[in-house]
């Protein structure tokens, strides 16, 4: 049994670590719980099953450190693949018709990216101004850059 003092004990780096103290039911222990894309993860450790509340949190710290490292090795978590829907051949650009009311069409080179997750960015390039060529080379350059502040 841990002395009166281990309950006062806070640990500073609590990232997607919770304390879990059930008495009425006798659960006692850290919880881990986290979601990548989409994805969850959580493992429970408790007190009495790593030897006390330090031991219990240091090893919730490490099995979330380990999938932390794992996340960080995935290099293609933020990285975009052509898909076989793209015709322009470079990864968020696309060619855009927009139909107004009064019968005219306009043509657009149109660049996306996301600079952060859940923003996304947008820009076109007209053909009828630039031209075909130059608006499709203004919309690669335009994602190209997007995408390298974002990083």
């Amino acid at each position: 049994m841990e002395d009166r003092f281990s309950l006062m004990w806070t640990p500073d780096d609590t990232y997607a670590i919770a304390r879990i103290d059930l008495s009425g039911v006798g659960t006692h222990g850290w919880q881990v719980r986290m979601q990548r894309r989409g994805r969850r993860y959580g493992k429970f450790f408790a007190d009495r099953q790593c030897g006390g509340m330090r031991q219990a949190y240091e090893a919730a710290r490490n099995w979330r450190d380990e999938l932390i490292r794992g996340f960080d090795e995935d290099s293609g978590a933020r990285v975009c693949l052509k898909s076989s829907r793209n015709s322009s051949g470079v990864v968020g650009v696309s060619k855009v018709v927009v139909s107004a009311s009064n019968g005219a069409s306009y043509h657009f080179w149109q660049a996306t990216w996301c600079p952060a997750p859940g923003e996304r960015r947008c820009v076109k390039f007209s053909v009828k101004r630039h031209g075909d060529r130059q608006a499709f080379q203004l919309a690669v350059e335009a994602r190209r850059e997007g995408v390298e502040t974002a990083q």
